[in-house]
């Protein structure tokens, strides 16, 4: 993968991170989860107010490449999914997603943790876990639940069925569905709004808004790491992801 599989572009207060790797619908390779990482971690130090989250091509992201689950590296606790996950709980500028397309598994769990999602009208949702034998991640079991109701969640996460975009706004996954030649646009010019606040204020509102949920996300995140531990690599998750292999 080349270093122009993610783009951060800066401009006004306002960074614009895309995920570039549209053949393989921007699944999440390790470099990708650390760059994602560094956008996030470095945004406050370099003047940043606001984070607008993409992707190119038909995905926004498919979550984890699974050709790469069992590569060694993703043992550092600093780097791949749970390096994003550190950066984004202490993410204290607004960060906004722009859906594009395809949002499956941390395409769809990572969204809770943006504070204004926008969707296109091609984008599609899917947390496909239990179907490839392992559980919840990124404190989907308990973010989903809030953001859609606990039935709403039960089903979608237990069936692993796929929502539109017009499902997910009924939903509560996004608060906006705009057709897909728009959604960068829309996205950007509500990323200035919020950039050309006052920036300690905004700031300092934005981390309120965070605090309640960051002790309950994070005892989530510790129960649903220990159970796909256990999960993965078992014989239901191999025979899936063998499945999918042959499949494609």
């Amino acid at each position: 993968m080349s270093a122009a599989a993610i783009r951060v572009d800066d401009a006004d207060g306002v960074r614009l991170v895309t995920w570039d790797r549209p053949d393989a619908l921007n699944a999440m390779s390790l470099e990708l989860w650390d760059g994602t990482r560094d956008a996030l971690r470095s945004a406050a130090d370099d003047g940043v107010r606001c984070i607008v989250l993409t992707g190119v091509g038909r995905g926004f992201t498919v979550g984890q490449d699974l050709a790469e689950m069992t590569d060694p590296r993703h043992a550092d606790g600093s780097r791949g999914f749970r390096g994003v996950m550190a950066a984004l709980a202490d993410l204290d500028v607004p960060l906004v997603a722009a859906v594009n397309g395809l949002a499956v598994g941390f395409g769809t769990t990572l969204l809770p943790w943006c504070d204004i999602v926008l969707a296109s009208e091609a984008a599609r949702f899917r947390v496909p876990f239990v179907g490839l034998g392992v559980t919840c991640e990124a404190a989907s079991s308990v973010t989903l639940a809030e953001a859609m109701g606990p039935q709403a969640a039960a089903e979608f996460v237990l069936t692993g069925r796929w929502l539109s975009a017009s499902e997910a706004l009924a939903a509560g996954l996004c608060s906006r569905v705009v057709p897909a030649d728009e959604l960068v646009p829309v996205a950007m010019a509500l990323a200035a709004q919020l950039a050309a606040q006052p920036p300690i204020a905004l700031r300092t509102t934005t981390r309120l808004l965070h605090a309640d949920r960051r002790a309950r996300w994070a005892a989530a995140i510790e129960r649903e790491n220990a159970e796909f531990a256990t999960l993965a690599g078992g014989p239901e998750n191999l025979a899936a992801i063998e499945a999918f292999f042959t499949k494609s």
